[in-house]
């Protein structure tokens, strides 16, 4: 803040600070000279500019089913702000308007209620990021929209005006005016995670390189992380650690492994730790104390890391990102790609806090009840304490809810989900002092980590999971109650996070044995080799694994929770048995006899969660899935679970959304479900993701994905609006008339051209028919995108012998797919080697005689059919319909 700058908002002050009046004749001078204060353009005048996008008395078209009004704004920029004025007095003479009095309370309320319904109207382009009210002469009011939403009365931030004099408060005003995405918290915050864990990421290379093991790695480093944390948020006084590191051990590092070691001991137990009183931690984090001996560079990459402001790490990535670093398959990827928390709040605002929400605001309802008075009365004490009991009583049930993510990795859904909770209590606590003064308020007696419960099989990310939980929580802590200690064990060992399978349960496995021959019985583990005569890649056959047997394998169970929010692992049905292992397949699909063997893996926590909403365990679900969810195979169990007694209802969705996962961008499914109230008027909500352009950081990219709100009657089970067409009946005059293609089942049967041309292939003369064994083959990018011309060797239905005349194309299966088949589980395309997997018989008996058939893509954003030739084949992904005239 310059001297210029001090000078300009003196001048403001000695104007304005404690002035009374009206505010519709003093709002417009006041805030052009903020304006000029804060050296900003004041707003041209009105309706010189299209749209009015910087303004005094902005005009907002409100819409009734009887009549549309007007209504005005005081002052307002687009994409940035939207203020409404008052003006209080200190004159008792003056009513409702004297400050300190219900009726002032009353009116700023009003204010706020007003502005809120203005910024959340369709008519305005976005969400101002900051909504204000402002006692002209006092105060202002400030409330983030960052998130999507403001919360209410209570979530406000109060300014002094006075307060503009301090350089962190004039920069704040000025980048609300010219650059408030700035503020935005997930930005600055991200930027922070990202940079510390790209220092933890090189300790932990130096570690992984001098041959320590991983688990103990982990652990050494989550111990370094809480350490630097608390010291930031001064739960370890006096910078200990920083300190050590710098004065002692950088100098002399072979001091650093017994001191640190002290250090933790000192606060799993507490004491003293040389001249500084250290609080008993207790809880998992510090019960083993070991650390390595580091050299003196890898101490200053450790002081490097613990210089940066870890008081502002966001938990809700840092989970992500520290997995990574210890990672050493994910390290390249650190800062590339996460999921930012945006998009994790898009699902648990509508599963978690609009019903939370909705009793907030009924609370609120019944507030402005009990308080009210006479114009110009203050409430009576027995009014108060009416008042006083509502929220207290809000409080104490929103400290009982109970949070489960079965899936939970990082605890990144946890986390937010907790700071969203924390932030609704905020509110209702600065309520409760509006109400009833300064209130003495329980530290034991609030939303707290023992609410957050996580299932979690990677043992390293259900550890990291506790630690991003309790972070946050802390952070929190220090945000409500400054610097005084929170209670002795600041740490606590809820046992909240279960590091165990959460959707199949087992006593052990062994190795599965053949009925008929009593040996192990095993499969191809995905190994390739170079083939000794052709060269080419081809199945190792030495490369097996060992096919387990899952003992006593049955449903895991869930702890009861008032709803359940996660992202499961997005394992498709097809990849379920390579990565999850056979046995482990088989189990689950035995076990879980209702659940089509056809859905993904994430199908299983949908169903489970169904399960519970409808014997009335859990409120409400909602999942990410991958964005097949909409596809017949999957639909079958949502379908299931809204026939059965107490139906399920979906009553949020998105299709399509864009995620990352293993740093890959891909297309998610947002569900979430609750029990089908027949008698609710409730509309559901699906969103229409809009994507203006890639970001250069996943926050950019954040704000880049919009999502337009649509109320509906009625969610179908593809996740579409309307006619429910999941359920049309097959018309009997179109059987057996249309077919999926061939299912090849070994790469080897595919040719190019000139492949195809030396192994005998031509075109008739007179016809574009083929008969030879060779045909033409198409798959659905061929059709969507760019032709490959590719060619297949299509023995169909001959035998053996028959086949083994065709000199080179037999060969060619001998040496590209034989090797293949041999290994395969199934019995049929081990014996039927030189056929395809799925010949097709139905396709073939449809096609035949015609000269052309019509097709089209079975998965496809755009619907489009074409003609191909009858020797073309149609590959799986390729709906044949058995027509030659459109």
């Amino acid at each position: 803040m310059k001297d210029t700058d001090s000078k300009r908002v003196s001048d403001f002050l000695k104007k304005w600070l404690g002035s009374e009046g009206n505010e519709r004749a003093n709002y417009q001078t006041f805030f052009g000279d903020l304006c000029m204060a804060l050296d900003v353009p004041a707003p041209p005048p009105k309706g010189s500019e299209e749209g009015d996008r910087y303004c005094f008395d902005k005009n907002i078209k409100f819409f009734s089913e009887k009549a549309e009004t007007t209504r005005f704004a005081d002052f307002y920029k687009e994409g940035h702000f939207l203020i409404e004025a008052k003006q209080g007095s200190t004159n008792s003479s003056k009513g409702h308007g004297k400050r300190g009095t219900k009726g002032y309370r009353d009116e700023m309320q009003k204010a706020f209620n007003q502005a809120k319904s203005y910024a959340y109207n369709r008519m305005l382009p976005s969400l101002p990021p900051f909504l204000m009210t402002c006692d002209i002469g006092s105060h202002f009011e400030v409330w983030e929209g960052f998130s999507g939403e403001y919360g209410s009365y209570g979530a406000r931030q109060t300014i002094n005006l006075k307060d503009l004099a301090q350089p962190e408060i004039f920069d704040r005003f000025v980048a609300i005016f010219t650059d408030p995405q700035s503020l935005n918290p997930e930005k600055y915050r991200a930027r922070v995670t990202r940079e510390v864990a790209a220092e933890l990421a090189k300790l932990s290379r130096w570690l992984e390189e001098q041959g320590y093991e991983a688990h103990a790695t982990a652990n050494f480093l989550m111990r370094c992380i809480f350490t630097m944390f608390a010291e930031d948020v001064e739960l370890l006084k006096g910078e200990v650690f920083t300190k050590a590191l710098r004065d002692r051990w950088i100098p002399n590092p072979h001091t650093f492994k017994p001191e640190i070691e002290q250090l933790w001991q000192t606060m799993n137990t507490g004491g003293t730790f040389g001249f500084e009183r250290i609080l008993r931690f207790n809880g998992s984090f510090f019960e083993d104390a070991t650390a390595f001996e580091l050299p003196k560079e890898q101490l200053e990459v450790l002081y490097a890391a613990a210089a940066k402001d870890w008081s502002q790490v966001e938990p809700a990535i840092f989970g992500t990102l520290l997995e990574r670093a210890l990672e050493k398959k994910e390290r390249s990827r650190l800062g590339a790609h996460y999921t930012p928390r945006s998009y994790v709040e898009r699902l648990v605002r509508p599963v978690v806090m609009e019903p939370l929400r909705q009793q907030w605001d009924e609370v609120e309802l019944e507030l402005r009840r009990i308080l009210a008075t006479p114009e110009g009365k203050e409430p009576t004490g027995l009014q108060q304490k009416k008042a006083e009991q509502e929220i207290t009583q809000f409080l104490t049930q929103l400290r009982q809810v109970r949070i489960l993510d079965p899936a939970c990795g990082t605890g990144n859904f946890l986390y937010v989900t907790l700071d969203l909770l924390k932030g609704l209590e905020q509110e209702a606590i600065a309520r409760l002092v509006d109400v009833a003064g300064n209130v003495q308020l329980n530290v034991l007696e609030q939303v707290n980590p023992a609410q957050f419960l996580g299932i979690e099989i990677n043992p390293r990310a259900a550890v990291i999971a506790e630690l991003v939980i309790w972070i946050g929580y802390l952070q929190w802590y220090f945000k409500r109650y400054g610097n005084a200690a929170p209670p002795e064990p600041v740490l606590q060992a809820f046992g909240n996070i279960e590091c165990r399978d959460a959707v199949l349960a087992y006593d052990g496995r062994e190795p599965d044995l053949d009925a008929k021959t009593g040996e192990i019985r095993s499969r191809w583990g995905g190994k390739m080799m170079k083939h000794p005569v052709t060269g080419e890649d081809v199945p190792d056959p030495l490369d097996r694994v060992v096919i387990y047997k899952y003992l006593n394998a049955r449903a895991a169970e869930w702890p009861e929770a008032d709803y359940i929010v996660s992202n499961p692992p997005f394992i498709g049905n097809a990849k379920m048995r390579e990565m999850l292992s056979d046995g482990y397949t088989l189990a689950l699909r035995h076990t879980y006899k209702i659940v089509p063997e056809t859905v993904d893996y994430v199908m299983y926590w949908w169903h489970k969660a169904s399960e519970f909403v409808r014997s009335q365990r859990t409120k409400r679900f909602g999942f990410i899935t991958t964005n097949t969810i909409t596809q017949i195979r999957q639909r079958k169990i949502i379908e299931f679970h809204q026939k059965q007694g107490n139906p399920i209802k979906i009553f949020f969705a998105i299709a399509e959304h864009p995620w990352v996962d293993a740093g890959a961008a891909v297309r998610i499914s947002m569900t979430a479900a609750e029990v089908d109230d027949k008698t609710s008027l409730k509309p559901s909500i699906i969103g229409i993701v809009n994507v203006e352009g890639d970001g250069e950081t996943p926050e950019t990219s954040a704000e880049k994905v919009q999502v337009d709100i649509k109320s509906v009657g009625k969610i179908c089970s593809d996740l579409r609006s309307g006619a429910d067409i999941t359920s049309v009946a097959l018309l009997k005059a179109n059987s057996q008339l249309s077919s999926t293609g061939v299912k090849l089942h070994g790469s080897g049967f595919i040719l190019t051209r000139a492949e195809a041309v030396e192994m005998g292939y031509q075109l008739s003369e007179t016809s574009t028919v083929n008969t030879s064994i060779i045909k033409r083959y198409r798959n659905g990018n061929d059709i969507a995108q760019k032709c490959r011309d590719l060619f297949v060797i299509d023995f169909n239905d001959l035998g053996k012998e028959e086949a083994s005349t065709y000199i080179k194309p037999f060969q060619r299966i001998i040496e590209t797919v034989k090797p293949e088949r041999e290994i395969n589980r199934d019995s049929q395309r081990k014996e039927f080697w030189w056929r395809f997997g799925r010949s097709n018989k139905q396709l073939r008996e449809s096609l035949k005689d015609l000269p052309q058939y019509i097709t089209t893509a079975e998965t496809a954003k755009h619907r489009v059919f074409i003609f191909l030739e009858i020797d073309i084949l149609p590959d799986n992904m390729l709906i044949a319909i058995g027509l030659s005239d459109s």
